[in-house]
């Protein structure tokens, strides 16, 4: 994909959780572009003839592998790792599952389903049956460098290094600041997605295996708290032209005022189009955003849910 690029890593290179004690698939200097070969989520598990019941069969000691670690040479505790996100180059063939057990909803929706995806890599938007279409967005889920504290740390929580951040905005284009809290930072990067909501409700998003180009500076001694990044311009441009449908929660638990958002958005949706509300859920958490919309009225916040209208048009 990136001809210009100084090495592939391939995604027979990967590992599960991160652990500084990882030895480097390879070593580069400040300024090098790479392309990284990122499985989906599933680790491969899910294909283009998947089912249902492949859900419930999964290795989810096999979910989230990352590509790398790599070893960005200078890099020192106190540093910040800046991530030029440049390209990515997706597949073709996604998926979106509602898991048991695992997402916003987990209590109201405890039976599997899938939703398998197929869209065209020139990125034009994804079909969902005959309810509408998903405009697609491919961003790294899974994002970061080693943590300091020794031992394996599970991939599943995002972390002040990064990790599963299942940022949408980590797109092409983007610059990601990360800490670097071990030598040689030991990045990875993988659980690449074709499209996501932001909040990824129902715990996936359209999970897809991509390339992803990137590229490496330092700054020495910033000292960042936690992760940042700057966008090259509008974050929401492919869903904003046609408005959006809003549901809101209020009340004073920010997680239950979410869940109540997409819990009506949900209804709502099922009602208009007649879908089974499994798949309004699934379609809520590839499309639509969570936003908090007020948090300083005490004591009630107001969470919003919002539907992009597009998908429908």
């Amino acid at each position: 994909m990136c001809r210009d690029c100084s090495y592939t890593i391939h995604r027979s290179n990967h590992h599960f959780g991160w652990n500084n004690a990882f030895a480097p698939v390879k070593t580069i200097t400040p300024g090098e572009r790479l392309t990284f070969e990122c499985q989906d989520s599933s680790g491969g598990q899910m294909t283009p003839t998947s089912v249902v019941a492949d859900i419930g069969a999964m290795d989810f000691g096999k979910i989230n592998p990352v590509t790398g670690p790599v070893y960005i040479d200078g890099a020192e505790p106190g540093d910040a790792l800046v991530v030029h996100i440049e390209e990515f180059d997706p597949c073709g063939f996604g998926w979106t599952a509602n898991i048991p057990g695992f997402g916003l909803l987990a209590d109201q929706f405890t039976e599997p389903a899938l939703k398998l995806w197929s869209y065209d890599k020139s990125l034009a938007p994804a079909a969902w049956s005959p309810h509408g279409k998903v405009p697609l967005k491919p961003f790294a889920g899974t994002i970061g460098v080693a943590p300091a504290a020794p031992g394996l740390h599970s991939v599943v929580p995002p972390r002040r290094v990064g990790g599963n951040l299942d940022i949408r905005d980590l797109a092409a284009g983007t610059t990601l600041y990360l800490p670097v809290e071990v030598a040689g930072a030991l990045f990875s990067v993988g659980d690449t997605h074709a499209a996501q909501g932001d909040g990824e409700v129902c715990g996936t998003a359209i999970e897809s295996r991509m390339d992803v180009t990137l590229s490496f500076d330092l700054i020495k001694g910033a000292n960042l708290r936690t992760p940042r990044f700057s966008t090259p311009g509008p974050v929401t441009r492919h869903l904003d032209v046609a408005g959006y449908e809003v549901t809101t929660g209020i009340g004073s638990d920010l997680f239950e005022a979410a869940r109540h958002a997409v819990a009506d958005m949900v209804e709502l949706l099922a009602k208009r189009t007649g879908m089974a509300a499994v798949d309004a859920y699934m379609l809520c958490s590839v499309a639509g955003d969570l936003r908090i919309s007020e948090i300083v009225d005490q004591p009630n916040w107001v969470v919003s849910f919002y539907f992009p209208n597009i998908v429908f048009n």
